[in-house]
């Protein structure tokens, strides 16, 4: 694991007296929701970039590739 840096961040002092109350681990919870929140971006970028290729893959005749590969196995 990398290294790590300190995070600060306010919050109501009743939330934080609520959350201590409960048991609630703030750290912890401040930890899981930036990283599904960094996650999810990743995610939508990722979907992003498919898009714009699908735009090209839709243009490939995969019989014309199947047809190629088969030559060329034929070939060997």
């Amino acid at each position: 694991m990398g290294s790590y840096v300190t995070v600060s961040v306010k919050v109501r002092r009743d939330l934080v007296e609520k959350a201590r109350a409960l048991g609630v681990s703030i750290p912890e919870v401040v930890r899981k929701a930036i990283e599904e929140e960094v996650r999810r971006r990743e995610l939508e970028l990722i979907r992003k970039k498919l898009e714009s290729v699908k735009d090209f893959l839709d243009q490939v005749d995969i019989d014309r590739v199947v047809k190629s590969i088969r030559e060329d196995r034929e070939n060997r």
